[in-house]
């Protein structure tokens, strides 16, 4: 389905409940390859969700997959506000059912930000691997997107590792195969734990690996501001930008079982 205003039209998906439940979930999805490598198991979250009686809506943001725009009109802060508009819209679909947010990476990252906006008012948050460091995970992209262009060419260029240590812009233009614009660059650059301030009028749960010290510091500063939230450690198999399981419709079992109990706890 499209929602939204006619210039920003969103595209959805919703998964209609088997039987009535008081829950709704609403899917922030992560950015570019990324959202490739995740679809097919939040579709088979969703799915489950929905034969369970939970009222799903997985939506693509403006100048993302199948909503209006390109890949260079899409920026953090049009990206907050369509959340809170899927946010709208599964409330129109679903109400009075209280609404969850699931959000992954960057996804947890709008999703904060979309809560703090006070448009919207979800029952409890769910972050898995909450981007909280802008600058690292462009960095961390940066070279993920140069890993891939040696992996491509039979003999590739080192003059790729030398701009990569040289310019901290250099391939920033295109991350994986998914262009990115110079706003939403600087505004990466600007994301820091300081600059993401969770708030209390909700449940929030923070689902990151151990070793991720950023995101646990970060979870750690938010509960000392007497913020309700829970840090809780989720090792898994899934990795964010590459598919161990090329052309299979495998889905990390313990991921999967792990969001579920999140979502129906």
């Amino acid at each position: 389905m499209l929602f939204g205003p006619p210039q920003r039209r969103l595209f959805g998906l919703f998964h209609p409940p088997e039987r009535e439940r008081d829950i709704a979930v609403l899917i922030c999805a992560p950015f570019g390859q990324e959202v490739v490598r995740t679809h097919r198991l939040f579709r088979v979250l969703s799915d489950r969700l929905a034969r369970a009686g939970v009222a799903v809506l997985r939506f693509d943001c403006h100048g993302t997959g199948d909503s209006s725009g390109d890949d260079t009109d899409g920026d953090l802060e049009g990206w907050r506000r369509d959340v809170c508009t899927a946010h709208e819209e599964l409330h129109r679909l679903t109400a009075p059912r209280r609404i969850v947010w699931l959000g992954s990476r960057l996804g947890a990252t709008l999703a904060v930000l979309a809560a703090r906006s006070g448009r919207s008012d979800p029952s409890k948050v769910i972050l898995w691997d909450p981007i909280v460091d802008g600058a690292r995970y462009l960095d961390t992209m940066r070279e993920k997107h140069v890993s891939a262009l040696e992996a491509s060419f039979w003999i590739p260029d080192r003059a790729w590792r030398r701009r990569l240590a040289a310019d901290k812009d250099a391939f920033t233009d295109e991350l994986l195969g998914f262009a990115v614009s110079p706003a939403l660059r600087n505004q990466l650059r600007a994301l820091s734990p300081q600059s993401l301030q969770l708030t209390g009028s909700h449940e929030t749960v923070v689902l990151a690996e151990a070793e991720d010290e950023p995101v646990n510091q970060w979870a750690r500063m938010q509960a000392e501001r007497q913020i309700p939230v829970r840090l809780s450690p989720f090792r898994h198999s899934l990795i964010w930008t590459s598919d161990p399981f090329p052309n299979s419709a495998m889905v990390p079992a313990e991921a999967l079982q792990r969001l579920l109990a999140e979502i129906n706890g």
